[in-house]
Parts: C-alpha cells; sequence; structure tokens
C-alpha cells in the first residue's frame, strides 16, 4: 500500500523534519510524500530540494486550504492524506490503516488518526514540548499498550480520503484560508456526497505540538465558524453533534444516517438561523 502524504508547512523546518523522520522511521510501507512550501525562508525550501522531495512552493504563506491542495495535485497514489507539519507518527501506523482500508468496498469513508498532546489531544499526554525534549520512549510505550476504542465522528488531521473523492469534491474550500473551519467544511462537502463513514482510529496515533506554526507566529485566523454558518445554514458545533455524532469521545458504531429532528436539535437549529440572517443582514 502507498500513499500520498501532504504536509504544509511555513517556516518550520525543524518540526518538519521531525515530522518527515517519523513517517519514514515508523512507515511499514513506502510513502509518498508531498510538501507545501510556503516561504521557505527558514531553509525549508533549500532543504526538500536537497532532498529530491516533492513539493509546491509559494513566495508567501497561501494558507492551509490553498497549500493542501496545490500540493495534493503531484499525487501519484489513490489516497489523500493530510498531516500537520508538527506531528510525531507511531510505530506501524500505516499498517493499522490498511487493515482499516482493506474493510471497505467502496471509497465513501473519512479516516482520520487520534492525536495525543500535552493537552487538546483527543488523549493528553505528556510526552514534552518540542523534538528536543519528546520522550519517543514514553509516547511508544503508551500507544503499544493503549486500548482506546474507535470514535464515532471525527477529529481532523490527519486524515486520508480517496484521491476520486478528494477531486470530487475539490479538495479544501479555498475561502476557509488561513484554515480555521476548512476541516469541518471538507466534512459537510463529504456528507453531501453521501460519505457516513466518519472514523478515527485509535491505533493511528500521532503525537501533535499542537499547530505550533500557527501558535508561534502572528497568523490573523479567519473567522471559520461564521463563514460555515453562511454557508451552510448552521455552524461547524451544529454539524459535529447532530451529524456526524462527534461532539465528544462518542464511540464509533458505524455508518450514519441522516439525523432525526429531536426537540433538542430543533431548538440549536433555530438559534443557528437567527444567526444566519443576523450576519446575512448586518455583514
Amino acid at each position: 500500500m502507498k500513499i500520498s502524504i501532504i504536509i504544509p508547512s511555513y517556516n518550520n523546518l525543524k518540526y518538519l523534519l521531525f515530522t518527515i523522520n517519523s513517517i519514514k522511521k515508523n512507515s511499514f510501507f513506502d510513502h509518498e510524500i508531498i510538501i507545501h512550501v510556503n516561504e521557505g525562508s527558514d531553509g525549508t525550501l533549500d532543504y526538500v530540494k536537497n532532498n529530491d522531495l516533492l513539493y509546491t512552493f509559494s513566495k508567501s504563506n497561501i494558507g492551509l486550504c490553498s497549500s493542501v491542495n496545490h500540493a495534493s495535485k503531484k499525487a501519484s497514489t489513490n489516497f489523500i492524506f493530510y498531516s500537520h507539519d508538527d506531528m510525531f507518527y507511531c510505530k506501524n501506523w500505516d499498517i493499522f490503516l490498511k487493515k482499516e482500508l482493506n474493510k471497505f468496498n467502496d471509497n465513501f469513508y473519512y479516516l482520520s488518526g487520534t492525536t495525543v498532546s500535552i493537552d487538546n489531544g483527543l488523549i493528553n499526554l505528556d510526552c514534552g514540548s518540542s523534538p528536543e525534549n519528546f520522550n519517543e520512549d514514553k509516547f511508544n510505550d503508551f500507544t503499544k499498550n493503549d486500548k482506546s476504542k474507535d470514535l464515532q465522528g471525527s477529529h481532523w488531521a490527519p486524515h486520508l480520503i480517496h484521491k476520486e473523492l478528494w477531486i470530487k469534491i475539490g479538495g479544501f474550500s479555498e475561502e476557509f484560508n488561513p484554515g480555521d473551519g476548512s476541516d469541518p467544511d471538507l466534512c459537510m462537502k463529504l456528507w453531501l456526497n453521501n460519505v457516513r463513514v466518519f472514523k478515527t482510529i485509535s491505533k493511528i496515533k500521532v503525537y501533535h505540538f499542537n499547530s505550533i506554526t500557527t501558535r508561534k507566529r502572528n497568523i490573523s485566523l479567519n473567522n471559520g465558524t461564521r463563514t460555515f454558518l453562511l454557508k451552510y445554514g448552521f455552524n461547524p458545533r451544529f454539524f459535529r453533534k447532530y451529524y456526524l455524532q462527534g461532539d465528544g469521545f462518542n464511540l464509533y458504531k458505524g455508518k450514519l444516517n441522516e439525523p432525526k429532528i429531536t426537540f433538542d436539535m430543533f431548538l440549536s437549529l433555530i438559534v443557528n438561523k437567527l444567526k444566519y440572517f443576523y450576519f446575512k443582514v448586518f455583514s
């Protein structure tokens, strides 16, 4: 099995190297890695050139959505796998991915990994705050022994989509640049194209340094919640809770169905519609 791993990066060479090295070290299969280099003034551009890596390039930061879309055009495999540039992959993560893919007879799925981090991960565990103090042995022991279950819904990157489906939905929606709200929008486009398997696989674990590129720079984030609301008539939280059933840590139970209207859902939808009309009138 071979997949195309798409990694957008913005002057974050130290973490990018850590991510790439973990993929090469801990993958069972030989994958295609494609980097989008935003600016690359920290040496990233020289690195990808000197190491014969597949890459795309922009002189300035064009945002996550455009970066991934650019890089994905170089993909030669059947699978688009999106990763952040500050993740460390567990041993044999791709064997677990292959086992999962073997279960499907079609391409209608969205599979994501399980993030482990000091905080704000699906699993919180302190294995270090940077590559310099990362405790690889602790992370390896944890991933080997952890018995967490697969989750319903999705919790975003890293994730895999079949290339045919990726092309059909147009990849990430670039109105969400630099990136806030792009993941739920991607899932909503998949939903509208009859995807009903949204699954977070416990065995595919990555240690995430929590979007270090965004946190360490003065990058103005877009209002993804507002953009999503104006596009679909409800916000991402409503979509995750009532459609993906992943607003929390719900165990995976199989393919999803159309959401059933409940009193709680109806009230939440009314609130969303009021916000929608407010933004339409006063924005």
